[in-house]
């Protein structure tokens, strides 16, 4: 029988029809969704074992690629006897339980009288995803489970819609958007009437609210990078890698981010860093940063498996290893409570992926109460600039650093 924290029984009392469940990564997001689902749409209790679903439903969960191909989900619905497996589901087939990803959602529009949870937010804009999310939301009970629900209304906007406080995307805008007139594509300056926004906001968000025993130790490492190669970038718009000039902002802040990134100096310090602990998790970005690591990795005998968009390898089985997960493949939809340490070899532009990367090893379960996390950094004005977006809540914006 499953024992919730009061954290989670106080959201499931929350908890409608519509729901957005926020909480910190690793507060039990998935077990307090599955668990609405069971107690107060199904009719089901979790009091001195479990009663039967009075109105049992077909569950769909819509979560990221990673989670659907390696099962995360299954370990939490089997506090409940339910499964993917129709053998192993108590329930089937009136309860029968489908996992599948963002990018199959589609596959469902037509789906009536099902209660949906979608796990991660991947509504924003107004695209192929959140047309089909507004139109499951039509026929079907649904939550969202999120740890940073959005940076702005329009992360908000089919959320809004899905819960009938606009029509359709044209009202949301009329009321309360302001575009810019100056630039061809339609980029929102400002939002207006803002206070009906925040009465609907407040409709919808369930906050868990946590106090973990975990402390998180957020170590800023700083490392060399070739100045002179810098400065030729900076000052004479140069591309030392591709030995051409940068034809826009992007090749110009990719020259930059290579060269604060390759530098030795952070292979010598994430050495130095698992001496110190064994078992380490290390994020990156690019290729380039997978070659360094490799390299490492055999010149000194180190364990390693990875993550990333080739290679969806396990964490070793012994005590020391190094994991070396690229952000894009790797930021959400797994756990690892077997170690307290994360390296960021080099920094992320989203304050989201931040988030969800750290969380990789804040869990409920975690054994250890003090977690660290090493940011590698330079002192250069580029990588200065993406940490303080990033210790502000805000993405990165290339253009904002380098008008073209």
């Amino acid at each position: 029988m499953i024992e919730l924290f009061d954290h989670q029984k106080k959201a499931i009392e929350k908890l409608h029809n519509g729901s957005i469940l926020v909480g910190d990564v690793g507060t039990g997001k998935s077990l307090t969704g599955l668990a609405y689902y069971f107690i107060k749409v199904c009719g089901g209790s979790i009091k001195n074992g479990y009663g039967l679903m009075k109105w049992p439903k077909k569950l769909y969960i819509i979560t990221t690629a990673r989670k659907r191909d390696t099962n995360e989900w299954e370990s939490e619905l089997s506090h409940f006897l339910l499964s993917t497996d129709k053998e192993h589901n108590v329930y089937y087939p009136d309860a029968e339980v489908i996992v599948d990803s963002w990018n199959n959602i589609f596959k469902y529009k037509d789906i009536k009288n099902a209660f949906f949870i979608f796990d991660e937010q991947r509504l924003v804009g107004y695209g192929t995803w959140a047309k089909t999310f507004i139109n499951i939301s039509k026929y079907n009970e649904w939550i969202l489970l999120s740890a940073t629900p959005g940076d702005s209304w329009n992360d908000y906007r089919a959320v809004f819609i899905a819960n009938g406080f606009f029509k359709n995307k044209y009202e949301f805008e009329y009321k309360h958007c302001v575009f810019n007139p100056y630039i061809k594509y339609p980029v929102v300056k400002r939002y207006i009437n803002t206070d009906y926004l925040i009465k609907c906001q407040r409709q919808i968000l369930v906050r868990m609210t946590f106090k973990k025993k975990t402390k998180r130790h957020n170590v800023q490492v700083y490392t060399e990078y070739d100045h002179d190669k810098y400065n030729i970038i900076f000052k004479e718009r140069w591309n030392p890698f591709s030995n051409e000039p940068c034809k826009q902002a992007s090749d110009f802040c990719y020259a930059l981010r290579r060269v604060c990134n390759e530098d030795y100096s952070k292979i010598e310090e994430i050495l130095r860093i698992y001496k110190i602990h064994k078992k380490v998790i290390i994020f990156y970005n690019f290729n380039y940063e997978l070659n360094m690591l490799r390299k490492m990795c055999e010149e000194h005998n180190i364990p390693y498996s990875e993550w990333n968009g080739k290679k969806h390898e396990e964490i070793l089985k012994k005590n020391e290893w190094l994991y070396l997960v690229q952000y894009t493949a790797g930021a959400e939809g797994w756990n690892c409570v077997v170690t307290d340490t994360i390296i960021f070899m080099s920094q992320t532009y989203s304050y989201k992926t931040l988030i969800q990367s750290a969380g990789r090893i804040d869990r409920l379960n975690t054994p250890f109460t003090d977690l660290y996390y090493y940011h590698l950094l330079t002192t250069s004005n580029f990588d200065k600039k993406i940490f303080n977006s990033l210790k502000s809540k805000k993405k990165f914006n290339e253009r904002t650093f380098i008008i073209f």
